[in-house]
């Protein structure tokens, strides 16, 4: 084998007799045994060459030459100028690899023949032995040229590559003392061939002391020229693939100078973990500053920490006092350049949350803004916050086990009370209390009472009267759990000022105008005991139904249409109503008699018609009463359907062929209900309708159907009393449009087009586990097109809320799901929560108009600081979008429209100080409340970015329910305060949002 080896392996060493043995072995015990080793002895002073010749003589699968090319670089091409395998690996001689390394990495290949190289995962090894956790980069097998452009993703053994296009390429150049391995890599990507990864860390690689990655100035000049020459062409590379000819593409992963600050921004910290460098911060400019970028730069920064200090993640953050100063200076470095301070306290929150989360806090460890400590929870102590910490990251533990993990943002020192209370959500109450005294239990039980019956979050109750005195309690509980004076340094101390305020702020703000949300009026009982008491409860507020709207007046103008020709003597109304229609009908008959159920009614019709000489008043209850005889006209508009049932209905039919003289006519004016046929345009009443209406009076003995006019929406028909001697003709079927508008409150009951299920059916035989909760934006035909994922149009939106309404589907508000789950009660139905975040004034323009069409409402996420004013963060994709100002927000919560908090300021939460972010909390809640007179319990966090502070601040500023990040439907399971959503995008077909709701469904 060791004459025609499939594998040649390269392994340069310069002074290596202290590891070159551990490398050599890793060969000697791989499963794959056909290969040979090239040990290059690159002008070695010490044992090197002893060792080489060991192995040489142990097994004739090692060779050795010698080099004097004192680079990495020259003795890896002098190796391969050696080389017979079809295949490449290059191995230092401080590193190693799995035993399996060569039988996984040419399995791969094999089964992709066409490929150009294999690669694996790797893992450090520190100087003490310990391994940092693996790491590998599946983007390379994705986009090899695009990734080695900018960065090199893998290490130099954690390959194999083809020997022909190596050798083709020229080898490492010599020129370079760092980034050589590197800047091959690109030049085999360029030729657009496949790299094929083994998702496995079977490479290691030795931290040491001397290595050349610690030369960051060297390393740095380096990385420049690789980069630069991937954002180029390459004259070395003779058949680029035509995509790579001429260069990365910066839209594909970033410019060059992009690239460039990544790599000064790991050098930089490898600097700040070896305790030494410095740094031009210009030269960090050009990394992206925004919120979505912060986990990504902290976490070059984490790695370059780990290479720099020679420390496994776990003793990061116990090394914090030599690392601590310069890697913060770095981050504040960065706030600096970008002009931004929140977005360089985003990346160090985000890095103090890496260090923590791999430290076992054996000790208390204080960072920047991050206290750390181990807390006994049957013996938790005050603790007092140091300068400059606002968010502390604890351990509860018991008989010294971890029980729990709690971290949240403080704004004072946290008392032993606050303690307790954060203990008993992770602890059983009777595990807590089994450590403490008997005045102790005695006190605690006394104090869980009180907490039980006031709360601990400054929750206020919901108040008949909205404004300041909701403000004014948010406060007063939140200044009651601070509790004594001396207890005003402590967190809800703070939290008791920013309240303050905030409340301030509040008052002083100018009242929106209009009217405050009307608050829902409910009977003693909900119910009445007979007809009667129903409709005058319902003719209390004077013309329910809008009488005069223009559809209405039109339904009006086609039952005079459809009067039948000739004089009319005697004629009678039943349901009249307040006279609107009987006012109409008077001047076309000799005598009218108008009657109504309700004698609230009867009163203002008498009132409207007093002029009209010829029209008498009466009580009437047509079901029950006997009807007044020998009449030729009886008209029934919009009254038959609320009968009990057909039986009755075909009663009723009987009672009008007796009280119509012989030849007299009946005319029904009624709307097309769904329960009569589903598939049609209907209202989406639980009652029988124009269909069935009709065809039970043609089935009624002595009446014929003479004309019939029909819209979409109803039908007027008039029927006749048949005289002995009558001719039954073929009626005169009219089909005409309606003109009229259909005002809100008509057409919120209306399912054009027909449904496919309706709402009471569904919420007899359906319950499940979960909802969709859909996450809205903008509503509008234009805008940036950067923004176009973020913009429905309104014909789309009209699209969606006609088919949720069409497949049964009834809007909820975040109160009634809170509720569900902490009820643990199945949801009834197809509920669906629709919000909209930001405010924007095309919600009230587009969104909410097409929504109470619908019968559905919303609930939107108002950015509090910049209502009345624009979308700012939008800036760099284009003009802002209008928002919504305070008097759109009040008149829409009194249309019925929900609203919460998008935060004061649209800035993400991950970057704001503990302070800032509560006092957005408290200042966002309290205006939305003033604006709506409603509680506000929901917010929704800017740019869909949480942290660990913000669920437990929230709830300390008076919120129940918040959306984060998360994505998918909501289920009985969430946690209330971090429940996801389902963005829907303006950029998707209808097809799209009918096949997520569909999936919700199943």
């Amino acid at each position: 084998m060791a004459d025609d080896p499939f594998v040649s392996i390269v392994v340069p060493a310069r002074n290596a007799e202290a590891t070159l043995a551990q490398a050599l072995d890793c060969l000697l015990g791989q499963d794959f045994a056909n290969w040979e080793a090239i040990v290059v002895d690159d002008g070695s002073t010490d044992g090197t060459p002893a060792v080489i010749a060991s192995y040489v003589e142990q097994d004739a699968r090692f060779r050795t030459v010698s080099s004097c090319a004192n680079s990495a670089a020259g003795a890896r091409n002098k190796g391969i100028s050696e080389a017979r395998g079809r295949w490449l690996m290059f191995l230092d001689a401080d590193d190693w690899v799995d035993a399996s390394f060569l039988a996984k990495m040419l399995a791969v290949l094999g089964a992709s023949p066409d490929s150009v190289a294999a690669y694996c995962g790797s893992r450090r090894v520190m100087p003490d032995g310990a391994l940092t956790p693996p790491s590998i980069a599946p983007e390379v097998a994705i986009q090899p040229f695009e990734t080695f452009a900018r960065r090199c993703a893998i290490r130099t053994h954690a390959l194999l590559i083809d020997r022909a296009t190596i050798t083709e390429l020229g080898g490492f150049d010599v020129s370079l003392r760092t980034c050589e391995d590197w800047d091959l890599w690109q030049r085999v990507a360029r030729l657009g061939k496949r790299w094929v990864m083994v998702d496995e860390p079977l490479a290691f690689y030795r931290n040491s002391p001397g290595s050349l990655t610690r030369n960051s100035t060297q390393m740095l000049a380096d990385a420049e020229i690789v980069i630069a020459r991937g954002f180029s062409a390459d004259p070395r590379v003779k058949h680029p693939a035509s995509a790579h000819a001429n260069g990365a593409i910066s839209a594909h992963g970033g410019t060059a100078s992009e690239a460039l600050a990544w790599f000064v921004l790991w050098n930089a910290a490898s600097d700040c973990g070896s305790g030494g460098g410095s740094i031009e911060p210009q030269t960090l400019r050009a990394l992206p500053a925004r919120f979505e970028w912060a986990r990504e730069i902290a976490k070059v920064v984490f790695d370059g920490l780990v290479v720099g200090s020679r420390s496994v993640p776990e003793q990061l953050a116990a090394r914090w006092d030599r690392i601590g100063g310069p890697v913060t200076e770095l981050v504040v470095e960065l706030g600096k350049v970008w002009g931004d301070p929140v977005a360089g306290r985003r990346v160090q929150y985000h890095l103090e949350q890496m260090l923590l989360d791999f430290d076992d806090l054996a000790a208390p460890r204080r960072l920047a803004r991050t206290l750390a400590i181990r807390v006994d929870v049957r013996n938790p102590r005050s603790t007092e916050l140091p300068k400059g910490i606002d968010q502390i990251y604890a351990y509860l533990v018991k008989d010294g086990q971890i029980e729990a993990l709690v971290q949240f943002g403080v704004l004072g020192n946290v008392t032993r009370r606050h303690w307790i209370d954060l203990i008993l959500n992770f602890v059983p109450t009777q595990e807590f209390i089994r450590g403490l005294s008997g005045h102790e239990r005695m006190v605690f039980r006394f104090w869980r009472c009180f907490a039980r019956l006031a709360g601990r979050s400054p929750e206020p109750a919901p108040q008949p009267t909205a404004g300041a005195g909701k403000v004014d309690m948010l406060a007063n509980a939140l200044l009651s759990m601070a509790g004594r004076r001396s207890d005003r340094d402590s967190h809800f101390g703070k939290l008791a000022e920013l309240a303050a305020e905030a409340q301030a702020l509040v008052r002083s703000s100018a009242e929106p105008k209009g009217p405050l949300a009307p608050r829902r009026a409910w009977a003693a009982d909900g119910r009445d005991n007979d007809r009667t008491s129903f409709w005058n409860r319902h003719f209390a507020t004077e013309d329910p139904w809008n009488y005069g709207s223009p559809y209405e007046q039109e339904k009006y103008e086609r039952q005079l249409e459809i009067l039948p020709a000739g004089p009319i003597g005697r004629a009678l109304e039943l349901a009249c109503a307040e006279g609107h229609f009987t006012r109409q009908l008077a001047p076309r008959v000799g005598h009218l008699t108008a009657t109504d159920i309700s004698a609230v009614a009867i009163g203002r019709a008498r009132a409207r018609c007093s002029d009209q000489p010829n029209v008498e008043f009466g009580v009437l209850d047509f079901s029950a009463d006997t009807l007044p005889g020998e009449m030729d006209l009886i008209v029934c508009s919009e009254a038959l359907y609320y009968l009990d049932d057909l039986t009755e209905l075909r009663r009723i039919a009987k009672k009008l062929v007796e009280a119509l003289a012989p030849g007299g006519c009946f005319i029904s004016a009624h709307a097309f209900v769904l329960r009569d046929n589903v598939e049609r345009t209907g209202f989406d009443w639980n009652t029988f309708g124009a269909q069935a209406i009709s065809e039970t009076l043609a089935l009624t003995e002595g009446l014929i159907l003479e004309r019939s006019i029909q819209t979409e929406l109803y039908r007027i028909d008039r029927f006749r009393r048949l005289s002995p001697d009558d001719v039954v003709t073929e009626p005169v079927i009219d089909h005409v449009p309606i003109r009229a508008p259909v005002e809100i409150g008509v057409a919120r009951n209306i399912v054009w087009g027909g449904a496919r299920v309706l709402r009471r059916d569904v919420a007899r035989s359906e319950r499940r586990q979960r909802i969709p909760v859909l996450m809205y934006h903008s509503v509008a035909d234009e805008g940036p097109a950067a923004l176009a994922r973020f913009r429905v149009a309104p014909a789309m939106f009209d699209s969606q809320m006609a088919w949720l309404r069409a497949n049964g589907f009834h809007a909820i508000m975040s109160e009634q799901l809170e509720w569900f789950i902490a009820n643990r009660q199945p949801f009834v139905g197809r509920p669906v929560l629709i919000t909209f975040d930001d405010g924007f004034q095309n919600f009230a323009d587009h969104a909410w108009p097409i929504l109470r069409a619908n019968d559905l409402t919303a609930e939107v996420f108002l950015v509090t600081d910049l209502v009345g004013g624009s979308a700012t963060w939008d800036t760099d994709a284009g003009p802002p979008t209008q928002l919504m100002d305070a008097g759109t927000v009040r008149r829409l919560a009194g249309e019925g429209a929900f609203f919460g908090s998008h935060l004061a300021t649209h800035r993400a939460i991950d970057g704001l100080s503990s302070s800032d972010l509560a006092a957005e909390l408290l200042r966002s809640r309290m205006f939305i409340e003033r604006w709506t007179g409603r509680p506000t319990t929901a917010f929704a966090a800017p740019f869909s970015v949480t942290d660990r502070r913000l669920g437990r601040l929230a709830k300390e500023c008076g919120y129940r329910i918040g959306f984060g990040g998360r994505h998918g439907p909501a289920d009985l399971d969430c946690d209330p305060i971090d429940l996801p959503r389902i963005e829907i995008r303006g950029d998707r077909l209808l097809d799209n949002f009918v096949a997520i709701l569909e999936a919700v469904l199943e």
